[in-house]
């Protein structure tokens, strides 16, 4: 049987025309209904007197970024001003013991950077180590004096070879990075004992009995240069002169290296 559109709208109680515009009405009213309640729960939810309340990702993503990142940013700058600055120290001091001590400028380099190591480690001034070697050996690693004294510093193995176990025995003493730390820290030892750089000095070089203090001076003149190299100033200090106290040099008569150890 067919049943025409007509009909069909007869058959659910309401006219033709009039209830498709019922219908239209009823269907734009919800919907506008919907919108508005749609509209009432976003403001609610951003606040109340039209203040908007920003949520927790907004606070996050607007938030300043802290402090730390910021020196964390600025760090490898640092470091690496730091490491061209140290480089450049390096240099210096390398060319300037090559032309002195007539030794390859690449030798001098790795010297003066194991000298900073040392001295860095032990708290002791790298210039004093650098002096200490130019007077000892005038950089020579395989130095060797009568009395046994051996390398860049001039180690003595039986009176120290407990520190030279660390570095492999007494056979390390020629090695340059054994022999630069052994010697810085001999030094150091009897500077922290005595408090008195210039007796630790003629303690270094077993020449406590001399009272002009020759090494001592020879020492402190030839870090002088040194200081010069790096830091140049136009007015030229007189060198500094050896000082060691009277009273200490009646504490300390003629006491071997090795006692101190």
């Amino acid at each position: 049987m067919r049943i025409s559109r007509h009909g069909l709208a007869a058959t659910n109680g309401l006219p033709p025309i009039e209830g498709g515009r019922w219908g239209r009405r009823l269907t734009s009213t919800l919907v506008l209904v919907a919108c508005v309640a749609a509209l009432t729960l976003i403001l609610m939810d951003h606040g109340t007197h039209g203040r908007f309340r920003p949520t927790k990702a907004d606070v996050l993503q607007s938030a300043p970024a802290p402090v730390v990142a910021m020196d964390q940013k600025r760090q490898p700058v640092t470091d690496l001003a730091q490491l061209q600055a140290e480089e450049a120290r390096y240099r210096a001091l390398s060319e300037f013991v090559a032309r002195r001590y007539r030794v390859s400028q690449d030798a001098a380099f790795d010297l003066v950077t194991l000298a900073h190591n040392a001295g860095g480690q032990l708290q002791l001034d790298p210039l004093l180590i650098i002096a200490v070697i130019a007077i000892e050996s005038r950089f020579n690693p395989i130095a060797e004096s009568r009395a046994g004294a051996k390398g860049l510093m001039q180690i003595i193995p039986k009176f120290h070879g407990d520190k030279l176990e660390a570095f492999g025995g007494e056979e390390a003493v020629f090695e340059p990075e054994a022999n630069i730390h052994v010697g810085a820290r001999i030094l150091n030892e009897y500077l922290r004992r005595t408090g008195n750089l210039g007796i630790a000095l003629q303690m270094y070089a077993g020449a406590l009995g001399d009272d002009e203090d020759q090494y001592t001076r020879k020492v402190l003149n030839e870090r002088y240069r040194l200081q010069q190299v790096v830091s140049p100033s136009p007015q030229r200090p007189a060198p500094p002169a050896a000082v060691r106290a009277a009273a200490a040099r009646v504490s300390y008569p003629q006491v071997l290296p090795s006692v101190l150890d």
